[in-house]
C-alpha cells in the first residue's frame, strides 16, 4: 500500500516538473501568457539590422515599451524596415527621436533603444522615426581592423 503512494506521489512531482519547466521555456522564448496589451505601430528602416530578430525588446532608457513586430526588406531604397509594436500608454514618443539597434553585453541579443528627440510632434501610429542607427556588426568591425592594419603595414 506504502509504495503505491509513494509511485502516485513521485508521479505527481514529475508531472508537475514537467509543467514547470514549459511554462519557463513559454516564459523564456517571448511567447508568454500573458495579455496583449493595447498598441500602436511605427517604423524605421536600417541599413544592416544585424541578427535583429521578430519579438525582441523596445526600450526607452532602458525600460522595455514594446516589440519588434515584423521585419522586411524594402526593395525600393534597398533597407531593412522593422515595423513595432509600442505600449499605447507611452504616447509621448517625440517625432524627431532616434532609434538605434544595441546588444545586451558582448555578444548578447539585440534590441532596439529609442532616444528621445525634443519636438512637440508625438509618433502616432504609422509614423517612422528617420533617424535610425545601424547595428554594430563585430565581423565587419574586425575586418576593418584586420585591413586598416595590413594597409597601414605596407607604407
Amino acid at each position: 500500500m506504502r509504495s503505491k503512494r509513494a509511485e502516485l506521489l513521485v508521479g505527481c512531482f514529475i508531472v508537475l516538473g514537467l509543467a514547470a519547466f514549459v511554462y519557463l521555456a513559454v516564459q523564456v522564448s517571448g511567447l508568454g501568457f500573458a495579455s496583449k496589451k493595447d498598441t500602436y505601430q511605427i517604423v524605421a528602416r536600417f541599413d544592416d539590422i544585424g541578427g535583429l530578430s521578430d519579438r525582441a525588446k523596445v526600450t526607452i532608457a532602458g525600460v522595455t515599451v514594446g516589440s519588434v513586430d515584423s521585419i522586411t526588406y524594402d526593395k525600393e531604397l534597398y533597407m531593412a524596415k522593422v515595423t513595432m509594436n509600442i505600449e499605447s500608454d507611452v504616447h509621448n514618443i517625440p517625432d524627431d527621436s532616434s532609434i538605434a539597434i544595441l546588444t545586451s553585453g558582448l555578444l548578447g541579443e539585440k534590441y532596439l533603444g529609442i532616444s528621445i528627440g525634443a519636438d512637440d510632434k508625438m509618433l502616432k501610429n504609422g509614423d517612422e522615426i528617420h533617424d535610425t542607427q545601424s547595428a554594430l556588426v563585430l565581423e565587419n568591425l574586425i575586418s576593418q581592423f584586420l585591413f586598416n592594419k595590413t594597409s597601414g603595414s605596407d607604407k
